[in-house]
């Protein structure tokens, strides 16, 4: 009785095993489908062979499961047939077939929690990574500019990518300086409104300073840190599809440099002398997929110390009046000076972001201004209240 319930069992997880297949072929399927009709809408020499290719590489995933079926006992014969309506436009099918991409993307996702089977976990890492760059390769396809213009726009992207990297302590140092000119200047606004003693209002600066200087330091230490292990985690994987499938990984390299407006000839003999050397065929990849190079780590004991010092000079800013001056005209040069500094270090800012000096220096100052009035505000309904 036992063994009849196991095999009833059985039976219905093979079932159940046979229905995902179907519907993942017919995934595929319909993608095979799709590439090979939009590649014959194409005018465009090279983009017609770039899906012509698309399709052969969802055509093979198409095999991949259908050996799967018939390792099951499985029919062929009995898939069911896929075609496409014939009003379709050729925008409708660029939307319909990034649909389906990343339709099957989440949908082999989904899958991760169900199969055990270690031959089907691997067909889905392949065409995971499949799935994911075709999307990227479509997504081209639908934007009005030409191959040229992509190619400048990758190379000003990787550019920037490049600049924050190499140039990470500038950042570390302006949002220091920030971080420690808004926080201590808010501390002493708020002490100030509530006494007017100057040794009070220099001991909570000073140590909130401090304070600061610590928690920025460990902050940047920690953020540069974690910036590294998830890059080596990434190459990792890289040099893990490409020591499994150099092929499969050649072809792609290749692809990616037709999309770069190089012949189907010139990218494939790139691709083949690069994949010569291991090491630099890991990192091509690795920039070309991902955009990460190797120069782009960054040493978390050189954040940290840009970070900390630069938070500790912002947060002194605000007290050098104290020194010197006392009560109400020491508050105002604070202030004056406090609102000039925060001007000064967002201009500063617009060297590594997109806006105008003036436009960020003004936006930095008034949250300054903001937070010191508040502060000030709340230190003096202290005095009212406690």
């Amino acid at each position: 009785m036992v063994a009849k319930k196991e095999k009833e069992l059985l039976g219905i997880m093979k079932d159940l095993k046979i229905k995902l297949l179907i519907e993942n072929w017919r995934r595929e399927m319909e993608a095979v489908v799709l590439y090979k009709a939009l590649a014959q809408k194409e005018t465009d020499p090279k983009r017609k062979m770039i899906l012509s290719q698309l399709a052969d590489i969802e055509e093979k995933h198409t095999k991949l499961w259908e050996q799967e079926l018939k390792t099951l006992g499985y029919s062929l014969d009995q898939l069911p047939s896929i075609s496409l309506p014939k009003s379709l436009k050729k925008e409708e099918m660029l939307q319909r077939v990034l649909d389906v991409e990343h339709s099957n993307a989440s949908w082999y996702k989904s899958q991760r929690n169900l199969i055990e089977d270690e031959n089907l976990v691997q067909i889905l890492n392949e065409i995971e990574e499949d799935e994911a760059n075709h999307e990227g390769t479509v997504e081209s396809f639908t934007e009005k500019k030409t191959v040229v213009s992509q190619l400048l726009e990758k190379i000003w992207d990787e550019e920037k990518w490049h600049r924050r990297h190499t140039g990470g302590w500038v950042g570390d140092v302006i949002y220091g300086v920030n971080d420690g000119l808004g926080a201590i200047f808010g501390i002493i606004a708020g002490v100030a409104g509530y006494t007017n003693s100057n040794h009070m209002i220099l001991v909570s600066g000073f140590f909130g300073a401090l304070a600061s200087t610590l928690s920025m330091g460990a902050g940047a230490w920690l953020a540069t840190k974690s910036e590294n292990e998830v890059m080596e985690k990434e190459l990792d994987r890289e040099r893990k599809e490409v020591l499994e499938n150099p092929e499969h990984e050649r072809e792609e390299l290749a692809l990616l440099y037709q999309l770069k407006g190089f012949t189907k000839e010139e990218s494939e003999t790139i691709a083949n002398r690069i994949s010569q050397n291991p090491d630099q065929f890991v990192k091509t990849m690795a920039q070309e997929e991902l955009g990460i190079h190797e120069t782009n780590e960054g040493n978390p004991w050189v954040s940290a110390f840009y970070g900390s010092i630069s938070t500790f000079v912002g947060g002194i800013i605000p007290l050098i009046p104290f020194f010197f001056l006392s009560g109400l005209p020491a508050m105002i040069i604070a202030g004056v000076v406090s609102i000039l500094a925060h001007f000064a270090v967002g201009a500063a800012k617009s060297l590594i972001t997109a806006r105008s000096w003036w436009a960020s220096g003004l936006e930095m100052m008034t949250a300054g201004i903001i937070v010191g009035v508040i502060s000030y505000v709340l230190g003096y309904l202290g005095t009212i209240l406690l």
